[in-house]
């Protein structure tokens, strides 16, 4: 699995502290193998996230090499990956050059996407690595893999919710889009809402560090990263379609290509909301020919549910708790 700041490292998928010995290294690579191997009892994906392991600490060249870290995808992204959001509420563009040249309308959109998250991230960094400290660089590799799951999560989640947002700018100009919608807790937010022709979703992006597991139309998450995550964000759904008085489609999370054996997966229906989980790079498609059994909204009541959500939404303050 690709790196991303909530993936497990070397070090945990050997189950070894990082200060392990050479010998201790390689005992743990043993041991692991033999608790991984489908032959044993293990299954294919972790007994090939061993050995994934073993090629990035194995030796003590590959091992230095990846303790120093190089640029990460985190890293390489300006804060946020978009202009500051634009108080007049025109919204703001993404900075990549090719959105720049390319002149085909986009889709109308507001807020930050990722801004909470990443101001989140960075505040809890500083008191994590404690007052006084200097931080160079908030995104270097090494720091992120040495700091809390829950700080690496943060910063996995804004990370994603930066990817979809870019995928939807690109739905074109009969879809409306806001990010990071206020629920009445920044930490219970909607990443996004879009509306356009194909219905009304409430969606969250996600990045669990892991293979996604379903189980009787909820989302099976690794410990610590949320309980029922599909059953929170109808609850936060509800909470945005009572103050507009709209009705959502559907209810959709994202989540990396890698992280879902199928590219979509519906999954039932809350509150009459289809909802589904989908992979990344299938996100755009799906929002553009719709989800099977989700409510379409078109003609007039596209512009009615335009305005209700426009007057009602709220976004969450960046840097809020």
């Amino acid at each position: 699995m690709p790196d991303s700041p909530i993936s497990a490292t070397p070090y945990e998928v050997l189950r070894v502290s990082t200060t392990a010995s050479t010998e201790e290294l390689k005992a743990a690579y043993r041991r692991r193998l033999r608790e991984t191997h489908p032959d044993t009892g293990g299954d294919a994906v972790s007994f090939s996230a061993v050995q994934a392991a073993w090629e990035r600490i194995g030796t003590p060249d590959v091992r230095a090499a990846y303790d120093r870290g190089s640029r990460s995808r985190a890293s390489a992204a300006p804060p946020g990956g978009f202009e500051q959001p634009d108080t007049s509420g025109h919204g703001w563009e993404p900075r990549s050059r090719a959105h720049q040249a390319d002149t085909r309308p986009r889709a109308r959109s507001y807020g930050h996407p990722g801004g909470w998250r990443r101001e989140r991230y960075l505040t809890l960094l500083r008191e994590w690595v404690g007052r006084g400290e200097t931080i160079d660089d908030p995104y270097d590799p090494a720091l992120v893999r040495s700091a809390p799951r829950a700080l690496r999560h943060l910063l996995a989640d804004a990370l994603a919710e930066e990817s979809t947002a870019r995928t939807l700018t690109d739905l074109g100009i009969g879809f409306t889009v806001w990010h990071d919608v206020d629920t009445g807790s920044a930490e219970q937010k909607i990443d996004h809402v879009v509306l356009g022709p194909t219905g009304l979703y409430a969606v969250l992006s996600e990045d669990f560090g892991d293979v996604v597991r379903v189980r009787k139309g909820e989302l099976l998450v690794p410990a610590g990263l949320g309980d029922r995550p599909m059953h929170d964000l109808g609850t936060r759904a509800k909470v945005v379609a009572r103050a507009a008085r709209v009705t959502f489609s559907a209810l959709l999370i994202v989540v990396p290509d890698d992280e879902l054996d199928e590219s979509l997966l519906v999954l039932g229906a809350i509150r009459g909301a289809t909802t589904a989980v989908v992979t990344a790079s299938r996100v755009g498609a799906v929002l553009r020919e719709g989800l099977p059994g989700a409510r379409t909204v078109g003609g007039t009541e596209l512009f009615d549910v335009r305005t209700r959500l426009q007057s009602a939404i709220r976004f969450v303050g960046v840097g809020g708790s």
